[in-house]
């Protein structure tokens, strides 16, 4: 049984048993025990979660940004002072703009100021930013202390508080700064997604029809189906489809933590979305850029004959359906091309570009031209599209 037929089994048989003994995923390095993800209605087990920790004889530095920590901090705080040595929060400015060195120094300069030390530990309150730049801190401050993931967006739950990377943007260019650190655990308030605006809901959908897309075609035709369930954000429908994606997730990165071969799939569609993202200045978010990114790798995939032009069609719908755009306006094509040249996943001087060889099983092709990527960028910007 491979990796996509393993998962659409135990989504299957959770579907039809008591959904309550998936509520927690292990995730293994080399074979051992590394972390829990637990995916909770609200905060009520964070306590028990944190018991293997040994947090009572540690100091704990909540780590968020301003809007988030205005809705959980004071909540938050109050669960972990029952059980840690100590609780400090640093807040700073929302928004892709924060995720910078600056931003890590000022989080040292707050580290340093209250005594933590290498027994000590941070709590990333937020969305992907917070998560990458507090895993980022975590990973350097004095050559590496623990933290925990408590993510409060879809895109950070499925996505960026999995697996270890850590990383600031320098200079607009995304992520170029980073380190893999694993997180001690991911506790996932599923409550939290309630508060989400529908732009921000909508741009992690597109991280978990990606996972289905690169790895599980029977888990991307749940969620085509599953569209008014999810869109009312009901609590199973959205624990369902979030545990299917963090299974996804947590199966590559185990097989390949350091992303040397498979984990590479996982960029599908980031190549050319984090060039529209920065060509953008980010007024897009990450997920929308990546819904971008995924159309012109499918396009690609279709060009070469790995994908039917229904089916290209239809991942395009489907990222429609979830009010994602599949087009981007205000782009140079030429200017697109140039910048993905600058990504961080160059390799001897060729880009490495993940397509799909089917529906539910992607590929690391070395071979992209400069033409048949411009083609593809071409065909998602609004004034030069092409068929």
């Amino acid at each position: 049984m491979n990796t996509s037929d393993a998962l659409s089994c135990d989504i299957r048989e959770a579907e039809v048993e008591n959904m309550d003994k998936y509520e927690k995923i292990e995730v293994k390095r080399d074979g051992e025990y590394s972390y829990s993800i637990w995916l909770e209605p609200d905060f009520s087990c964070l306590e028990e979660a944190l018991s293997p920790l040994g947090t009572e004889k540690r100091k704990l530095c909540i780590v968020s940004e301003s809007t988030v920590a205005g809705l959980y901090a004071e909540e938050l705080e109050k669960v972990l002072e029952r059980i840690c040595a100590g609780v400090s929060l640093f807040v700073f400015p929302a928004g892709e703009a924060s995720k910078t060195l600056d931003t890590v120094r000022e989080l040292y300069k707050h580290l340093i100021l209250n005594q933590f030390d290498r027994k000590d530990m941070l709590v990333a309150l937020g969305g992907g930013v917070v998560g990458d730049l507090t895993g980022f801190a975590a990973a350097t401050y004095l050559r590496g202390i623990d933290f925990i993931q408590v993510p409060t967006t879809l895109l950070a739950q499925v996505d960026s508080s999995i697996g270890g990377k850590t990383g600031v943007d320098f200079d607009a260019y995304k992520n170029m700064v980073g380190a893999f650190h694993m997180p001690r655990l991911v506790y996932m308030n599923l409550g939290t997604l309630q508060s989400l605006s529908e732009r921000q809901f909508a741009a992690g959908m597109a991280e978990i029809i990606k996972h289905g897309l690169i790895q599980d075609r029977l888990y991307y035709e749940w969620v085509r189906n599953h569209g008014g369930e999810i869109a009312r954000r009901e609590y199973e429908a959205l624990r369902y489809m979030v545990y299917g994606s963090c299974q996804i997730k947590r199966r590559v990165v185990e097989e390949d933590p350091t992303e040397q071969g498979i984990r590479a799939w996982l960029n599908f569609g980031h190549t050319a979305g984090h060039a529209v993202e920065k060509l953008k200045n980010f007024e897009l978010y990450h997920g929308e850029c990546v819904a971008v990114g995924c159309v012109a790798a499918a396009w690609i995939s279709w060009r070469r004959g790995l994908l039917t032009r229904e089916e290209r069609d239809q991942i395009e719908q489907t990222l429609k359906d979830y009010h994602l755009p599949i087009r981007a306006a205000g782009l140079a094509p030429e200017e697109v091309l140039k910048t993905t040249k600058l990504d961080k996943k160059m390799e001897a001087g060729r880009i490495k570009f993940v397509l799909l060889k089917k529906l539910g099983e992607a590929f690391v092709a070395r071979d992209v031209e400069d033409k048949e990527l411009l083609e593809a960028i071409c065909y998602v910007s609004e004034e030069n599209r092409n068929e």
